[in-house]
Parts: structure tokens; sequence; C-alpha cells
């Protein structure tokens, strides 16, 4: 499959255009937002973070 040439003008426009956006969104938000994290649904069993605050509620003098 051949790759599609893109101009360098076409390629700056794109690139100014995403940083201005981006630029705005941090003004905007106070901080950068991100959009391609996945949702966690708060009903799914997860051991691992059931088992790391089980360990910080313990005393001290439970620790091995």
């Amino acid at each position: 499959m051949k790759k599609k040439k893109v101009d360098k003008q076409k390629q700056d426009f794109i690139a100014a255009n995403r940083r201005g956006s981006r630029e705005a969104e941090i003004e905007l938000h106070g901080k950068p937002v991100s959009y391609n994290r996945v949702h966690v649904s708060k009903k799914v069993y997860d051991r691992k973070k059931i088992k790391a605050n089980d360990q910080r509620c313990q005393p001290y003098s439970f620790y091995i």
C-alpha cells in the first residue's frame, strides 16, 4: 500500500492548529485533559486495588 504524501505546509498548519487547541483547552480547564483514557467501571472486581486498600488500613504491627 502506498503512503499518501502530505505537503509540508499542510503538516505545519495541522500541527499549529493542534497546538493552539491544546493551549486553549489548558486555559479553559487549568490542566491538560485526557480524552483517550479507558473508562474503568466501578463494578469491576479488581483484586489488586482491593489488596492495596487492605494493606494501607492495617496497623504497622501486622507487616512482615
